[in-house]
């Protein structure tokens, strides 16, 4: 396995395939584009492949506040369906874990839909927690 941070267009292109799982609402050809503007604000892109193919992707953001102090929080992890129950997800959350560290966050956080059942189970046994009830309103 192997772990990179997806930084030029062609990397963060291979994603699509895997995170369109998580965000099927995502066009293709707005993809890009739509990374390169999260980037502007901090975000990033791991990516693990085995044998030249991407497994798992994570998207995610160092930030602070008064809440959590500094802190990591992932937008985006996904693995592709069809290697689900491999450890890619394991490995590339522990990769997440040690960025994390390396960069003195206090905490990780991740929202997960609620009907992502399988999601939930993954998170819980890894050692993560429930810790809140996220909230949200259309406008």
């Amino acid at each position: 396995m192997e772990i990179i941070e997806a930084k030029s267009d062609e990397q963060i292109n291979a994603c699509f395939a895997v995170l369109s799982q998580l965000r099927p609402e995502i066009n293709e050809s707005e993809f890009l584009s739509k990374v390169r503007r999260q980037m502007l604000s901090g975000y990033q892109l791991l990516c693990l492949y085995e044998h030249n193919q991407l497994i798992s992707v994570a998207g995610f953001r160092i930030s602070e506040n008064l809440a959590w102090g500094k802190h990591m929080y992932i937008d985006d992890l996904i693995t592709d369906q069809q290697q689900r129950s491999q450890g890619a997800g394991h490995a590339l959350l522990k990769a997440l874990i040690e960025f994390a560290k390396n960069q003195q966050c206090q905490q990780l956080h991740l929202d997960s839909g609620v009907q992502r059942f399988d999601a939930h189970r993954f998170y819980l046994n890894q050692g993560m927690r429930i810790a809140s009830h996220h909230l949200m309103l259309e406008i």
